[in-house]
């Protein structure tokens, strides 16, 4: 099935099993605004618990904050996102729409990707078990020219940003005719910057209103607390500060569902060093994020970190953490090294010295940041994206049968265990109730009665739940039910009594974390 089928399926498998709605949508909806079901809210909740936990309880050193959205608009200006947080735009004039001009060329760079992928699966159906893929890559003609083409438009798109060469920007996307995916047309306006912040009024009276900003980052929350948390704390460097948070930016061009959106949600850590060691740290939490990515397990394959091309204003090293989405491998997380920059700005333009006393040192100086910082809404697609799976599977009279199934990690499902009576009498609903009023303290249960069990057991794979368990008539004699492994389809027998240890076992991110450990 081709990626693109896939994309749709799952965005409608989102809507039709609770996991996200389109805002408004009775209204006909909100361009690039989603509301998260009852699902997924519930799925959301244990990504953003699976970070915080992994960030605030693994790590001595690292604390939490939550900052308000609404900050004085000189942070803004002294963050440099007022004159410099653009995106760079470029119209095609005849479908009228509006792309981001480097995400075209990044389109057009993995066009080429695709091409040597392609050559390359062909060469290994052909030479099969002898096939040597890191040599055909190195010497095949076709393999190595749209290696060749995909460089040089690489070296003339990493120049045209960092010399903020806009003029070059439309020059590739001219000299490589690339067409409008709307149109097909090549008629392209100029390229322009676009600042992405939302402006609105606070005050009481329209006179006495002043410009604010909806914040686009939850970061600069956490640089203006730095010491209040440092000082209250008795924070000692290096350490970190983490926070979940709602930010908001005016992207032009949204799109791919979930993966861009105006109203987003973050989970930032600043990790606070001395001087000349942030590169050290960089390469630690490099290693750190990464580990927390793979051990979800939804195949090591599928991430890589990308090295930004350009840096921002305020970073000295960058990289993000990408997973292969249904549309390519896309960011998921970013790990940057911000040196002093954000303090330091913060220290000019509030006249108020923020710096640290390192007695080790035994010297003062603004501390310098490595920051990890992950979109929730995107970590929600990923996790989606890798868990969802149509599959034929034995069903009646020796036939096979299709069912679709999300292979959520089971300690993000958003629904632990489904129990299910066999039948509505006979005293089955009412133990099988009994046993949700005793596990639902532990994990998230869910009770369903209504259509056959098999059908039953389609709906709980559709939602991801790992176990169901059935309660028959023989579990009023002997107090045992049969579960139900969501991935294998496997049963077993087993006591009532000891369900809440299997099902723990596996669905307990204090397991995960040891692991990780």
């Amino acid at each position: 099935m081709a990626q693109e089928d896939v994309f749709k399926k799952l965005v409608a498998h989102c809507k039709e099993y609770g996991f996200v709605f389109q805002s408004s949508e009775i209204y006909d909806g909100l361009g690039a605004v989603y509301d998260y079901g009852q699902n997924g809210v519930e799925l959301k909740n244990n990504i953003k618990k699976y970070w915080w936990d992994s960030m605030v309880l693994l790590h001595d050193n690292v604390v939490g904050l939550d900052s308000a959205i609404f900050m004085h608009p000189t942070v803004w200006k002294a963050s440099g996102h007022v004159d410099a947080f653009n995106d760079p735009l470029i119209d095609n004039k005849d479908s009228k729409k509006r792309y981001r001009a480097d995400v075209l060329i990044e389109d057009l760079m993995a066009k080429y990707d695709a091409k040597v992928d392609k050559e390359v699966e062909k060469a290994a159906k052909r030479f099969g078990e002898s096939f040597d893929e890191a040599m055909f890559r190195e010497t095949n003609p076709r393999v190595q020219e749209n290696l060749a083409k995909k460089e040089e438009i690489h070296q003339r798109f990493v120049k045209a940003l960092n010399d903020n060469d806009l003029v070059e920007l439309r020059q590739i996307i001219v000299d490589y005719e690339v067409v409008c995916p709307i149109s097909g047309t090549k008629n392209w306006t100029d390229v322009r910057q676009f600042n992405l912040m939302f402006a609105t009024e606070m005050g009481s009276t329209s006179e006495g209103a002043h410009k604010v900003f909806l914040r686009p980052e939850t970061a600069q929350g956490i640089f203006v607390n730095f010491l209040n948390v440092q000082k209250t704390g008795r924070m000692k460097i290096p350490f970190g500060i983490a926070q979940i948070g709602k930010a908001f930016r005016n992207e032009i061009v949204a799109r791919q569902f979930i993966f861009r959106m105006r109203e987003f949600e973050q989970m930032e850590m600043q990790f606070f060093v001395a001087p000349g060691e942030e590169l050290q740290w960089f390469e630690k939490w490099k290693e750190t994020r990464m580990k927390w990515h793979k051990s979800l397990g939804l195949g090591d394959h599928k991430y890589r970190f990308h090295d930004h091309d350009k840096l921002a204003h305020y970073a000295n090293a960058a990289t993000d953490i990408e997973y292969e989405m249904p549309f390519g491998f896309k960011e998921v997380e970013g790990i940057h090294s911000r040196t002093d920059f954000d303090l330091s700005q913060h220290q000019q333009f509030s006249g108020k010295k923020i710096s640290y006393f390192d007695p080790e040192r035994n010297e003062s100086y603004v501390p310098y940041v490595v920051e990890t910082s992950i979109g929730v809404d995107r970590m929600f697609l990923s996790i989606l994206a890798g868990s969802y799976c149509e599959e034929e599977v034995p069903g009646k009279d020796g036939k096979t049968e299709s069912r679709v199934v999300l292979k959520l990690p089971p300690v993000l499902a958003p629904v632990k265990l489904a129990v299910l009576p066999l039948v509505k009498k006979d005293g089955l609903p009412e133990l099988a109730r009994s046993i949700v009023d005793d596990l639902k303290f532990h994990f998230n249960c869910q009770y369903d009665e209504k259509d056959s069990i098999g059908k039953r057991y389609r709906r709980q794979d559709a939602v991801g739940t790992p176990f169901c368990v059935t309660i028959d008539h023989q579990s009023a004699e002997d107090q045992t039910v049969t579960i139900r492994h969501r991935d294998t389809m496997a049963q077993e027998r087993v006591k009532i009594a000891d369900l809440k240890h299997l099902i723990m076992e596996k669905v307990s991110m204090t397991e995960l974390f040891k692991k990780m450990q």
